[in-house]
């Protein structure tokens, strides 16, 4: 346990040239750790008190430099007693729990302007358009500043009057006391919702809330290359907030549909070319769809089922610069199912005049078979 002259940089962990964010930093962990409604330690109480102390010290500047010149007994000469319940640690203790936002650090007071809520909406797209990119309409309902108020809330021509319930400060405070000394509570005042004044009349638009909700079409700009499930964000086209003009964020999840002719994988494409057996042998030209358009593929003679051929940059574009994915390109090749006698005797015919000399060599296992199968399942 740390006695009551311990440094107080030793009792927070930090050096003496720590910022004042490691300092908060530190504080905030040793509080969690060692409140007494948190930790079952014997000591717990004390440690506690003496790390509230040194944090009321260090996190303030004139405080921290008369401690680093003269000690304790600087700080003592200059008439410094630990406070413990000061409004700008207990705001501290309270974000080391709650978060920031539970006291606001600027005089205790919470800004009268309210940024409103984000919203998320979804906009499908097909794959040729998430190639090139494409400007969407999405439809959505948000709440918008309301025109007749201006948001105020008010009725036009009516007047609004500081609130009495909390002399418009926006929030009500009370005063506890405890072992540990007094604590300041606060909260949003309950009658006039934190903004500081009371409507004489409600808008009768809005009543009273400064905002309606209505139904909007947003153009969202989904760039080239997006991916499934993606989001864009659009700034300041979310939520009003209550008596507010500020708006929130629009989250735009963009979905692209399934396409039959291709499977994504990141920025290549993957997709299959239909040949028959006798352009297989004797080497083609084919045509093969990209989202960008046809190109021309060459097969040499002899190519054989399931090969993969890379056409490079003919993918998809890349989010994070100028390049391009490859498309791969596998090859089916088409067998015939329904012959005539003659059409039969002619493939015999064949069959013997081109023999077994004709077929590239296997090897034990016929690994060309597995290969090509490994590459077809990846």
């Amino acid at each position: 346990m740390a006695t009551r002259e311990s440094d107080y940089y030793d009792l927070l962990g930090v050096s003496r040239t720590a910022s004042d964010a490691d300092v908060k930093r530190a504080f905030r962990t040793l509080a969690r750790e060692l409140h007494p409604d948190v930790s079952s330690a014997p000591d717990a109480e004390a440690r506690f008190r003496e790390v509230v102390e040194a944090y009321e010290v260090l996190s303030d500047s004139q405080r921290r430099a008369t401690y680093d010149r003269f000690g304790k007994a600087g700080l003592r000469s200059g008439g410094f007693e630990p406070m413990f319940a000061d409004f700008g640690n207990l705001a501290d203790v309270f974000a080391a729990f709650f978060g920031e936002d539970v006291l606001s650090t600027s005089a205790g007071m919470r800004s009268h302007s309210q940024r409103g809520g984000d919203l998320q909406v979804v906009a499908d797209i097909d794959l040729e358009e998430a190639f090139t990119g494409v400007t969407v309409p999405v439809p959505l309902d948000v709440a918008l500043p309301c025109d007749r108020c201006q948001s105020s809330g008010a009725e036009p021509g009516t007047a609004t009057s500081t609130c009495p319930t909390c002399a418009g400060a926006g929030v009500v405070r009370s005063v506890s006391q405890n072992i540990f000394g007094q604590f300041v509570q606060q909260r949003s005042c309950p009658d006039c919702g934190g903004l500081g004044v009371v409507l004489e009349q409600p808008c009768s638009q809005c009543q009273g809330d400064g905002r309606v909700v209505l139904g909007r079409k947003l153009e969202v700009d989904v760039p080239p290359g997006i991916h499934d499930s993606q989001q864009i964000r659009v700034r300041g086209e979310g939520h009003a907030g209550f008596r507010s003009t500020e708006r929130g964020n629009a989250y735009v999840v963009v979905r692209v549909r399934p396409d039959p002719r291709f499977v994504r994988d990141g920025d290549d494409l993957h997709t299959a070319v239909r040949v028959t057996m006798t352009e297989a042998a004797l080497g083609t030209t084919t045509t093969v769809r990209t989202p960008g358009g046809d190109i021309d593929l060459e097969l040499p003679a002899g190519v054989q089922p399931g090969t993969v051929r890379v056409v490079k940059g003919q993918g998809m574009p890349s989010l994070r610069g100028s390049r391009r994915g490859d498309l791969l390109v596998r090859l089916d090749v088409a067998v015939p199912t329904r012959l005539t006698d003659e059409q039969r005797q002619l493939l015999e015919s064949v069959e013997q005049a081109v023999g077994a000399d004709a077929y590239a060599p296997q090897s034990d296992g016929d690994e060309g078979f597995f290969s090509r199968l490994k590459s077809a399942l990846r």
